[in-house]
């Protein structure tokens, strides 16, 4: 049997009447699985206008009920029912952010504290507007700061990650319906900007490598990283499981994916880069790691 919507009022104590839609038959919604047969619109007109003013409210009242309508007989005959379920919306956005966060590189959970801040610790999926989201770019090109040096900016480039991410995790909120409208279509990306990169030069590292250091430690994880070009966040992450022999059986190299690009890298341990680190040693090869 063809589901039925027409639009219907509801008269109320004040003199105005509530516009809602009527289903027919009953209509179930798939979230909560009860039936519903009507939708309130929380849209209100005059029951008897006594003004040009009240006249034109109702007017543009009714047009609009009516093309919410129109929309309802669409999604009805496509089977859609997502605007059934308004709670949904009504759910906090950040809670959902930070369990998908949980999931990923750190640098997720780096965008959603910058988000977090953002919107002062509350959003609910309602509130993931276009709008939001454009504001949410300016923020951080323009009033955003280091989470662990807040009182420096972020780089441009660090922007560029930033609202990747965070497109992408629109993306997948999208997938899983979870908000309404694929935002991503109407945001644009932060544009890179080359950027003159620092670098120590051979001669500077061998002077470095023969330089006393209180701490050895730190001494060989700054010629580590030196030689391997990796992040610190890349290092600190380092596993015993990503040591492989190299494919000749001749020495190791290390699989990695790096945190800020979430590619995945293979790094050989030439022998330089073991007697300059200083790393402890397994057999005849020297490893970077502890267990």
């Amino acid at each position: 049997m063809a589901i039925r919507a027409k639009l219907y009022r509801d008269p109320r104590a004040n003199g105005m009447e509530s516009l809602y839609v009527r289903y027919t038959p009953p209509i179930r919604n798939p979230e909560t699985m009860k039936m519903v047969y009507k939708e309130m619109l929380n849209m209100y007109v005059f029951k008897n206008p006594r003004s040009e003013e009240e006249t034109c409210h109702n007017r543009q009242m009714i047009d609009k009920a009516e093309a919410i309508v129109g929309k309802r007989i669409i999604s009805l005959v496509n089977e859609e029912y997502g605007f059934l379920d308004k709670q949904k919306m009504k759910l906090d956005f950040l809670e959902y952010f930070a369990k998908v966060a949980e999931k990923k590189p750190e640098k997720w959970r780096m965008v959603f504290k910058h988000f977090y801040n953002f919107v002062n610790g509350k959003c609910t999926f309602n509130d993931v507007t276009i709008d939001l989201c454009r504001k949410f770019k300016y923020y951080l090109l323009n009033d955003a700061t280091k989470i662990r040096e807040s009182s420096k900016p972020l780089s441009n480039n660090s922007v560029v990650g930033y609202f990747s991410t965070f497109r992408a995790l629109l993306k997948i909120a999208f997938r899983d319906k979870r908000i309404k409208e694929n935002v991503n279509e109407y945001l644009e990306k932060v544009k890179w900007q080359d950027s003159k990169k620092e670098f120590l030069t051979l001669d500077e590292i061998k002077l470095l490598a023969n330089s006393p250091c209180e701490i050895p430690v730190l001494k060989s994880a700054s010629i580590f990283a030196c030689m391997t070009g990796l992040r610190i966040s890349d290092v600190l992450a380092l596993k015993w499981r990503n040591m492989e022999r190299l494919p000749d059986g001749k020495g190791y190299c290390m699989r990695i994916r790096t945190e800020k690009t979430d590619s995945e890298e293979l790094i050989p341990n030439s022998p330089r880069m073991i007697v300059w680190s200083g790393m402890p040693t397994i057999g005849t090869t020297r490893l970077p790691l502890k267990r």
